[in-house]
């Protein structure tokens, strides 16, 4: 078969496209894997690597700045060059650069590999989102397998806290980036046989300087932010926040000038279409913020190991994964707009029940959280993919995924800024303490080895108490930004 052009498909999948299917999940499931041994990881690696509070945050989150700023570009060039021969690309990329991170020797090091892996990144969801949609061409099917694609994320997830936690609990943390060598291995071997080949000859021309314009908008802004949270706001981060801004403001305008641009922004002429990709980003964005806060707060504050933590975590992958297999059976009783809208209205009593601190109101907040989330997160990718044509696929899924990495970018990254910012205004750090105390709570913890037991004792409190606050504060926020996706769901996504 000629890449050159786009493989025949039958309106209805057979037997060789669900097999791709699950070869198309290894990646999925890898990512799933990926984010939740991290935060797991994150307390851990703190202390052999003594990372200050940006960085950590900077380990955390560079990842998905990095694919947020490339996944469109990424889909292109998959229309280009084929996106199975991508895919195997970003394979054998991300492989490579999980063995660096797994031997990291230094935080800036550690911060490099992440962005190589951030990298490779961009070139696997774009291509399984693609393929997958050239795969299933009935609408039915489509729905399925985008259920089923979504769900080994969440399998992945639910593997990551019990494989990540045997793991951290025997050997040091590099081993949890180890993690996805064998299904990397197993779907370079697998892609050849089970995939087609999809290309688009026609495809548009890699613009790079809004590759460039939207990558640094991305990196300067958000940069800003942390550095704000660390309480060094200054005229030189204000500056670099109006840089950001204005370097979003010049890609915007050059999209609407381009023949060929990286980001149509056209499709947002359609409510539905944005308001769906809002919803996916921002509903994204609470699953994020609240998931990592919780496993440092169970850590850090309640005093569980890494594998007592992902345990505690394995309601919310449930539930995650009932809500996103209940939404094709959901969408056939009720329009997409009105099933979002349900979706974050059952989203709400669970944030607040997690406004109320202590293990089990956590855990079982969390887990209505993520049920009435995953619901809305598996009917947005269908609206997304579909709403482009077939010759496209790869651009649209491209911006879907651009939602979805820097949903969960910004959660991370917003959400554990404000709580740093949070914890640094509440904490009170005895005369003698170590300054890190001040920094983080995992810097509180430390000093306090060194201070005499009453006086620990006391730094203990506050800094667990403030740390509390601040994702309290973070919880609330989270409710605030619900109520506005269910109310926007409800008024805009009515065409489907």
């Amino acid at each position: 078969m000629s890449e050159s052009t786009i493989s025949p498909v039958s309106a209805r999948a057979g037997r060789r496209e669900w097999l791709g299917l699950a070869v198309l999940a290894l990646p999925t499931m890898l990512l799933g894997l990926d984010a939740t041994v991290l935060h797991l990881a994150a307390p851990v690696l703190s202390t052999d690597l003594s990372p200050s509070s940006s960085q950590l945050l900077w380990i955390v989150d560079v990842y998905g700045f990095v694919v947020a700023g490339l996944l469109v570009t990424m889909g292109t060039v998959g229309d280009r060059i084929g996106r199975r021969r991508l895919l195997m690309i970003g394979a054998a990329g991300f492989l490579a650069a999980s063995v660096l991170a797994a031997f990291a020797t230094s935080p800036e090091l550690l911060i490099a590999a992440r962005a190589l892996l951030g990298l490779a990144g961009a070139t696997l969801m774009p291509s399984t989102l693609s393929l997958l949609s050239n795969m299933f061409q009935d609408a039915d099917q489509r729905r399925l397998a985008i259920a089923i694609w979504m769900t080994n994320f969440m399998v992945g997830g639910m593997a990551g806290p019990l494989i990540g936690g045997v793991l951290l609990d025997h050997f040091w943390w590099g081993s949890v980036f180890l993690i996805g060598v064998p299904p990397l291995v197993l779907l370079l071997i697998a892609a050849p046989l089970l995939l087609p080949e999809f290309r688009n000859p026609k495809a548009g021309r890699i613009d790079l300087l809004s590759v460039a314009l939207s990558t640094g908008a991305i990196v300067a802004v958000v940069y800003a932010i942390k550095e704000t949270a660390k309480g060094e706001a200054h005229l030189t981060t204000l500056g670099i926040a109006l840089v950001g801004v204005a370097l979003g403001w010049v890609f915007g305008r050059r999209q609407l000038r381009l023949i060929e641009p990286l980001v149509d922004l056209r499709l947002f002429r359609r409510a539905a279409f944005s308001a769906s990709l809002g919803a996916q980003m921002f509903g994204l964005y609470v699953l994020a913020a609240l998931q990592f806060l919780t496993v440092q707060y169970f850590q850090l504050v309640l005093g569980m190991s890494p594998l007592e933590a992902g345990l505690w975590m394995l309601p919310m992958m449930v539930t995650g994964i009932v809500g996103t297999l209940a939404a094709p059976w959901v969408v056939r009783h009720l329009r997409a707009g009105t099933a979002m809208t349900v979706g974050f209205i059952v989203a709400v009593p669970g944030l607040a029940l997690m406004a109320t601190a202590g293990r089990l109101p956590v855990v079982i907040g969390l887990a209505v959280v993520s049920l009435g989330i995953q619901v809305v997160l598996a009917l947005t990718y269908d609206v997304v993919v579909s709403s482009a044509p077939r010759e496209r696929a790869g651009v649209a899924s491209g911006m879907g995924e651009t939602g979805t990495e820097l949903g969960m970018a910004l959660g991370i990254a917003i959400g554990g800024s404000l709580v740093t910012a949070a914890y640094r205004a509440a904490v009170t750090v005895p005369a003698g303490a170590a300054e890190s105390a001040r920094d983080t709570l995992g810097g509180a913890i430390a000093a306090a080895e060194s201070l005499p037991g009453p006086v620990a004792q006391e730094l203990l409190a506050s800094a667990r108490d403030a740390y509390t606050g601040g994702v309290q504060l973070a919880v609330l926020m989270s409710a605030a930004i619900i109520v506005v996706l269910a109310v926007a769901t409800a008024k805009l996504v009515r065409t489907d």
